[in-house]
């Protein structure tokens, strides 16, 4: 056999699992997109989109005048930001549907050790999300409002437009589901052995500093939110040290699988 003919083979040996490969991508994307239209459909029918707005509005609204509403700007800010708010609460809602569709993508792939690896981390990882929203629900824009407010001038009625303020707390979601991640990455890092825990506890101080510079850049310009980032981050960080050190012990592969990965390599 030529070596046109051997290529030849190995590229036909090769493109059927790559073909299948996007196959099931595309499954998994489309199973999660099915997920996300249902969570809108649930969402649509209760709370509804109306109830949605009345509800990311509580903590602005707890520092307005009795009678004061929030301002919709632009012609079509009453339809669309409300159907803004339910897209973004329906990914939300959906959030662990999808991060199943990407575990059953990858998990085919993985030993058995670091399957179970990767599901407490899968189950975390959503859980710390909708922990750092609700964080920025209850607590952070109640006091960041209050803080604000108290420098508005008698003489100026303090009505946001609708559009900005759900374009600024929908920035504050993201902000705070994205930092609240932190032990899943120190996690990650430590099992991929791209850092040691003992390197960890070195650059604790210079990571107080980079969370409070971060803090200061993806958050408004108030203290009250600055520190609201920037000091959960930290405890976070040290939450990751910690669970690393867990999880380094929990999922070691066994040997039988350790010699199955030295097979295969």
């Amino acid at each position: 056999m030529s070596d046109t003919e051997k290529s030849t083979d190995e590229l036909a040996g090769s493109e059927q699992p790559f073909v299948q490969h996007l196959m099931e991508l595309r499954d998994r994307l489309l199973y999660g997109v099915i997920g996300l239209a249902i969570c809108m459909a649930l969402l649509a029918f209760w709370p509804g989109p109306s109830g949605l707005i009345d509800l990311i509005a509580v903590p602005i609204r707890a520092h307005m005048p009795p009678d004061a509403k929030l301002i919709a700007v632009g012609v079509f800010s009453p339809f669309f930001v409300p159907i803004k708010v339910l897209a973004m609460a329906a990914l939300l809602l959906s959030l662990p549907w999808w991060m199943y569709q990407v575990w059953a993508f990858v998990a085919p792939g993985l030993y058995g050790h670091e399957k179970r690896f990767a599901i407490p981390l899968i189950v975390l990882g959503s859980a710390l999300a909708y922990v750092g929203i609700a964080f920025v629900q209850f607590f952070v824009l109640d006091k960041m409002f209050g803080f604000i407010q108290q420098f508005t001038p008698a003489s100026v009625a303090a009505t946001p437009d609708i559009a900005s303020y759900v374009e600024a707390i929908l920035s504050l979601y993201l902000a705070f589901g994205l930092a609240f991640q932190v032990p899943i990455v120190v996690v990650l890092l430590v099992k991929m052995n791209m850092v040691t825990v003992e390197k960890l506890k070195e650059f604790r101080g210079y990571f107080i500093v980079v969370a409070f510079v971060i803090a200061a850049i993806v958050t408004p310009p108030d203290v009250i939110s600055q520190l609201a980032l920037a000091v959960p981050m930290c405890i976070l960080y040290e939450i990751g040290i910690w669970g690393s050190q867990w999880f380094i012990k929990t999922s070691a592969p066994s040997e039988a699988e350790a010699a199955e990965k030295e097979s295969a390599s």
